[in-house]
């Protein structure tokens, strides 16, 4: 299995997934992968996204019943670039819709930017 964690961010909206590529690494997860429907194999194109404290899971882009735009635009971004994507990446769906110029920085990133620059510096 191939598991990557990632961070969605929309206008206002930031929430972390787990994203689960149903991949066998041996014979007992290829045979429950394929009893489920998988195929398992490198030609897999499925990816399994789950939602910030397990609110919500599917392998359907267009199975989301709730924020349908954000998490929808993301899943298919998702498994469009499985390949492309690393631990920690963003997906900024207002980036990907051509909404917004430019790509968000991570929070992560962005909360270690705004610790060095905020600091005053010694006083005197």
């Amino acid at each position: 299995m191939e598991t990557k964690v990632l961070e969605i961010r929309d206008s206002m909206t930031f929430f972390p997934v787990i994203c689960i590529r149903p991949v066998a690494s041996n014979e007992a997860q290829r045979y429950l992968l394929h009893r489920d429907g998988y195929r398992a194999d490198e030609t897999e194109t499925c990816i399994i996204v789950i939602t910030a404290q397990c609110r919500g899971v599917s392998y359907d882009p267009y199975n989301w019943p709730s924020n349908p735009r954000t998490i929808r635009h993301a899943h298919h971004y998702i498994e469009q670039h499985w390949h492309e994507l690393n631990d920690g990446d963003v997906v900024d769906v207002e980036f990907l819709l051509g909404e917004k110029p430019t790509k968000k920085v991570s929070e992560r990133q962005a909360a270690r930017l705004d610790a060095t620059t905020s600091d005053p510096g010694p006083v005197t």
